[in-house]
């Protein structure tokens, strides 16, 4: 395997941080260069990040004496990279116009951001979900009018608990699914040092957030479908999902409760063994983030819990307990996921991975 140069655009907030944690000794992907805001341009990263920086270990030594580029600066920064992560805090409009902008100047995208994830041609990708949909980036590129660049994106980190659990069960015709979630304050960007007001609270209303946990699935579990210029992403039309999340008081983890209603009859032991051996394409692959396994379930009705089970696999794995009948759907159950690894950088980076293992990313050098 090839060793690539990454960039991180946004590298000062907080997913980009988790990115340079992830990254400091991954065996393909190397740091080579930091961007954010022209605030930050010009400074070491140490001093742009100063007191911000939201972790209990110190900033890799390396990146810390990195200079910061200006993320418009597209040229320059493509000299460094053979692609970018990007987990910039803008607009969506501005966040669309620089990741496509890039992708135009044959720099590959593997985004943080929400900007393009309604687009048809635009891959939204969990690996072990739906590694086939990174077949539209062909589509992309003749729109973009890029021969090498391309926008790959990962879904909102809201839906990484539950998606994977009802994945396996998708032959058994989920048709009503109503889930609620439990976020931590990391994915706000805060810690309970910046959001005091978040100790001993739960507020809940995350703006946005009811309608991805929605439709973004719907997405994942799409189909690719050729329309005369390529393949696109035609999303599915069920489950019918219903969605309230709520911010409550920890620093990591996301949690959900959820209830289906299926088309098909299905038991309990037929659940759990489909949780239990539910094999990936990121494992058949041996990309060096994917979880083995992916799935856990714990018999213990008091598990997952958050300060417990977050780190499940170095946060990249799920873990769902308390499976029982519903008196009003058929099934319930609880799910677990690291909202800032598999639901953030680490899922950006396990995307990366796969890109690079499927030759969408090539090394420059």
């Amino acid at each position: 395997m090839n060793h690539y140069r990454v960039g991180i655009i946004g590298a000062t907030g907080m997913v980009g941080q988790r990115f340079i944690s992830l990254l400091k000794d991954h065996p393909w992907f190397e740091v080579t260069c930091v961007a954010a805001s022209a605030r930050s341009a010009g400074k070491t990263y140490r001093e742009a990040v100063g007191e911000r920086w939201a972790f209990d270990w110190p900033i890799p030594e390396k990146v810390a004496g990195m200079t910061v580029m200006d993320a418009q600066n597209i040229d320059e920064i493509g000299k460094k990279v053979d692609f970018v992560f990007c987990a910039v805090d803008m607009k969506k409009d501005e966040i669309r116009a620089l990741e496509e902008s890039y992708a135009r100047h044959e720099i590959p995208v593997v985004s943080n951001n929400s900007a393009c994830r309604g687009i048809e041609d635009v891959p939204m990708v969990v690996p072990e979900i739906n590694a086939e949909h990174l077949a539209v980036i062909e589509t992309q590129r003749k729109r973009l009018g890029s021969r090498y660049g391309f926008i790959a994106v990962k879904p909102n980190c809201s839906i990484q608990s539950y998606v994977p659990a009802l994945t396996p069960l998708l032959d058994f015709e989920p048709e009503l699914v109503s889930v609620c979630t439990y976020q931590a304050i990391s994915g706000a960007g805060k810690t309970f040092k910046t959001w005091p007001e978040m100790v001993d609270n739960v507020i809940p209303y995350i703006g946005g957030e009811d309608e991805k946990s929605e439709q973004e699935p719907l997405k994942l579990w799409g189909h690719l479908e050729d329309r005369g210029n390529g393949p696109v992403i035609v999303s599915a039309q069920a489950p019918v999902i219903s969605a309230q999340c709520l911010r409550v008081a920890c620093s990591d983890g996301h949690m959900a409760a959820v209830s289906v209603r299926f088309g098909k009859k299905v038991t309990k032991e037929e659940i759990l063994d489909r949780w239990n051996h539910y094999e990936t394409e990121a494992q058949r692959l041996e990309l060096p983030s994917a979880p083995k396994p992916f799935l856990q379930y714990f018999d213990d009705p008091a598990r997952p819990q958050t300060r417990l089970d977050r780190d499940f696999q170095n946060g990249f794995g799920v873990s769902i307990g308390r499976l029982r009948e519903d008196r009003i759907f058929d099934w319930r159950f609880v799910c677990l996921s690291h909202n800032t690894v598999r639901g953030a950088a680490g899922g950006g980076i396990l995307t990366a991975e796969l890109l690079c293992r499927k030759g969408y990313i090539q090394a420059k050098e």
